[in-house]
């Protein structure tokens, strides 16, 4: 029987924003009352909140933005892998022995919380080795998921990883929550919205089963 994975974070007041950036908000511009049959709320809230898709254009000045991205990217089948025990950056040595024995490279998530920090944010996350980036590549992957708010160090202004997935043409996920996903295969569903000029979106992520 399928399984469905809600990988998504639930974006509200609380949700953790990248220092400096703006903070989720939402507020009614019409309610249900007298003369109105109807609830329409205004949504304040950053490219980057919660699970979302980053744009070439976020980390490349002649980049694509998010309504140019191909959604059959966001789609279909991968793999997830856990790292959860090592420290600093997510190395190649690390999720090899993973890596080997999974069916597809195609889109790989990679697991680094315990539990996911739905209410604080998570200084000093795990990033992404460029090294694992391009060996990925090699080996046929489109995209790199992440329950991490960057696949770089918060720190970081040379962004490494982005540069290595914008060298190989590879979209990236960031913020999943992983938390009670077994590792293993699934399929991807996490497309991003159609908004001319943005470098990112927010998605609903979920994994199927398979």
């Amino acid at each position: 029987m399928t399984k469905t994975y809600d990988i998504s974070q639930t974006l509200s007041a609380e949700t953790p924003m990248w220092p400096g950036d703006t903070p989720f908000g939402i507020e009614a511009t019409w309610e249900i009352e007298d003369g109105c049959p109807v609830l329409v709320s205004k949504l304040t809230l950053s490219t980057h909140s919660g699970a979302h898709a980053d744009a070439p254009s976020h980390y490349d000045k002649a980049g694509k933005d998010i309504a140019e991205a191909p959604l059959e990217t966001y789609m279909g089948d991968c793999v997830l892998v856990y790292a959860l025990d090592g420290t600093g950056d997510i190395t190649l040595e690390e999720l090899k022995p993973q890596l080997n024995k999974a069916g597809t490279l195609e889109r790989v998530l990679i697991r680094t919380f315990e539990t996911f920090p739905h209410r604080r944010w998570p200084e000093g996350f795990r990033a992404v080795d460029a090294g694992l980036i391009r060996y990925l590549a090699e080996n046929g992957c489109r995209l790199i998921g992440v329950d991490t708010p960057s696949l770089d160090p918060e720190t970081s202004k040379e962004l490494h990883a982005h540069m290595a997935m914008k060298e190989n043409g590879m979209a990236i996920l960031e913020g999943l929550v992983l938390d009670d996903v077994p590792e293993g295969e699934y399929e991807l569903i996490a497309l991003p919205l159609k908004i001319k000029g943005a470098d990112a979106s927010p998605v609903r992520a979920v994994l199927r089963s398979k």
